[in-house]
Parts: C-alpha cells; sequence; structure tokens
C-alpha cells in the first residue's frame, strides 16, 4: 500500500506499538476496524482537493494502525504461491473509493507499475515493505527510461501516498516473515500498467488487469 506526509513513507513517525493482536477469528474487532476506516475515508474525501485528501487519510492512517484500531480477519494473513495476494476488505461507491489488503509472502514484489491515474494512500499493518518510487526521465512509445530513488523500508505504522502523475513504484518483501498492507484508492484500481525490462535500461508499458484474490 509516507515531511511525515510528502515523502513516501514516514519511519520517523512510527510511535510505540500497542499490544493487541492483528488479526482475529472473532468478526467483531474486524468490523470495527472496517468502521473505523470507513469513517476516517469519509471525512477526508469531503475535503476541497486531492493533496488534502489523500495527506488527512496518509495522517490519519497511520495513528490508526499505531494505535491497534486495526485488526483483521485471519484470512487477510493467507498467502499464496508464486505473487502477493490482493483482498478487497471495502468498498464505498458512493464516496468513491476501495480498500485492499495485500498480502506478501517473503520475497514476494511488483513490477514497476504505475495506478493508472488514481490517487492511494498505502500503510504497513504488519511486517516491513521496501518501497522504490520512479520519475520518468525519457518516454518514446512504449519504451520508459526511469529514474530510481533510493528505496525506503517501510515499517509497521508507516504510510505513503501516490498523486498522478507521481504514481510509478515498486513493493517488494524482502524479509523473511509475512507482511501485510492496506491500501486506499480514490476509486476501483481494476487495471494499471506495468514496465518489463528491455535492453539499454529501457522499460516497455504494458496493460495489467488486476483481480482480488477470496
Amino acid at each position: 500500500m509516507i515531511n511525515a506526509l510528502l515523502t513516501p513513507f514516514c519511519v520517523s513517525c512510527i510511535l510505540p506499538l500497542v499490544s493487541p493482536p492483528l488479526f482475529s477469528n472473532d468478526m467483531t474487532e474486524p468490523t470495527k476496524s472496517v468502521r473505523v476506516l470507513q469513517h476516517l475515508i469519509n471525512q477526508a474525501v469531503r475535503l476541497d482537493t486531492t493533496d488534502a485528501i489523500v495527506h488527512t487519510i496518509q495522517r490519519d492512517l497511520a495513528k490508526a494502525i499505531k494505535s491497534g484500531q486495526i485488526q483483521l480477519a485471519a484470512k487477510f494473513c493467507q498467502t499464496k504461491p508464486g505473487s502477493y495476494a490482493r483482498r478487497l476488505l471495502l468498498r464505498d461507491e458512493a464516496m468513491g473509493y476501495t480498500v485492499v489488503v495485500m498480502t506478501w509472502a517473503p520475497g514476494q514484489t511488483t513490477p514497476i507499475h504505475d495506478h493508472a491515474g488514481i490517487w492511494c494512500v498505502e500503510g504497513v499493518v504488519q511486517g516491513e515493505i521496501s518501497v522504490t518510487r520512479y520519475k520518468i526521465e525519457r518516454q518514446t512509445g512504449e519504451l520508459f527510461l526511469f529514474l530510481d530513488q533510493a528505496p525506503i523500508r517501510a515499517s509497521v505504522g508507516s504510510t505513503g501516498s501516490l498523486i498522478p502523475p507521481d504514481e510509478y513504484h515498486v513493493l517488494a518483501n524482502t524479509t523473511d516473515s509475512v507482511a501485510l498492507t492496506l491500501h486506499v484508492y480514490g476509486g476501483e484500481m481494476d487495471h494499471c500498467n506495468v514496465y518489463a525490462p528491455r535492453s539499454g535500461g529501457w522499460y516497455e508499458r504494458a496493460p495489467h488487469k488486476l483481480t482480488y484474490d477470496a
């Protein structure tokens, strides 16, 4: 799914965590978590600008994670072979957003990808995620040269955001433990573009359909 709000992930703003478990087979706590998320996002999306919406969600999501208010059903801890798992947690068509939980086994990663013009706020709920952002240096048709920024290691309570056209990055779990991230999208992100490496440092853009896991 980071000043404390304007950088990709704000590691320096992490606070001591409380002890409640992140996962529960009891649906009471996960339901409360969804209500917490819905309330904080609904308040934010009423703001006037995309910047204000995104930065408010980013700030409030970090607070909710750090305070132990985000607890999820046990299924969200289940990894899948070959790729990270992508599960829908919340969709509000009237307010125009979705919330997706991604589960990362050790070593799982994305390619360089964009967000199809949709803003996003991401937060680490469990484990640690490496985040590398990219900027376009040159484009020739469907071929791109990128400038990469130094990777950021984002741990629990770190949050970040992408506001197009600044929307190119790679997420990876480079640790030996399962990681979990929560992503708030300003719409339904059912597709994106991925960028495959080609010779000479170029990357070729290709459309990619996104689906949800059970």
